[in-house]
């Protein structure tokens, strides 16, 4: 399967059958702009916030995927899991779906706007996973050891940050988020850096630890 990551919180994930997953589409935010129409089969959208859910900017016949609950597409399983945008129960931010993917022999987390731990019945539900997307940037989500501590939690062992400060933010973005070194520096494992991540069965612990992209 090929990852790549279209900024803030919005990757595509593409299976080895070609199924085209994109996830959280936003548009343009804070200095990201997506390369759109992007041509998608599903596209999944964790909560339903303005840097989240722009799905118009998929093209093709495509299943939106939104609630937390089980989908088969192809050669792609999808399950969604209830949790929330901050630390009280969504009463600040409202609620996030935690989707895991099964695909090519792979299992794959997108954390969205998750704003808190697991509990221990969220993190038994998910399962361990190869592969996990976790906000690292703080103030809206996880800080940097929080989402070190949720990537123990699902015994990940692949990581890749989002939702973080980056050279392609405005001044506003990189005041607003923390870069990822705390999230680094909380993991301690070593870190890759990429464009696009090709993975496989075979090739997945040659990535173990961090694994920071290229904005498209």
């Amino acid at each position: 399967m090929q990852i790549k990551w279209y900024g803030h919180s919005s990757f595509q994930f593409t299976s080895d059958a070609g199924t085209r997953i994109l996830v959280d589409p936003y548009y343009k935010f804070l200095g990201y702009r997506m390369p759109i129409p992007i041509e998608s089969d599903i596209v999944v959208v964790t909560h339903d916030h303005g840097d989240h859910n722009k799905i118009q900017a998929a093209s093709g016949d495509y299943l939106v995927v939104n609630e937390p609950k089980e989908y088969s597409v192809g050669d792609v399983d999808i399950s969604g899991f209830r949790t929330f945008h901050d630390k009280v129960n969504g009463q600040k931010r409202g609620p996030n779906i935690v989707f895991r993917f099964r695909m090519d022999g792979l299992t794959i987390c997108h954390c969205g706007d998750l704003g808190h731990l697991l509990t221990e019945e969220q993190a038994n539900a998910i399962g361990p996973v190869d592969v996990l997307l976790v906000p690292v940037g703080g103030r809206m989500t996880l800080n940097g050891a929080e989402a070190a501590q949720v990537m123990r939690q699902l015994q990940a062992t692949v990581a890749i940050p989002m939702h973080y400060s980056t050279k392609a933010l405005g001044l506003l973005g990189r005041l607003f988020f923390a870069k990822e070194d705390k999230f680094i520096q909380a993991v301690g494992v070593k870190t890759t850096h990429v464009q696009t991540l090709n993975l496989s069965k075979e090739n997945v612990a040659q990535y173990a630890g961090i694994v920071t992209m290229e904005y498209k």
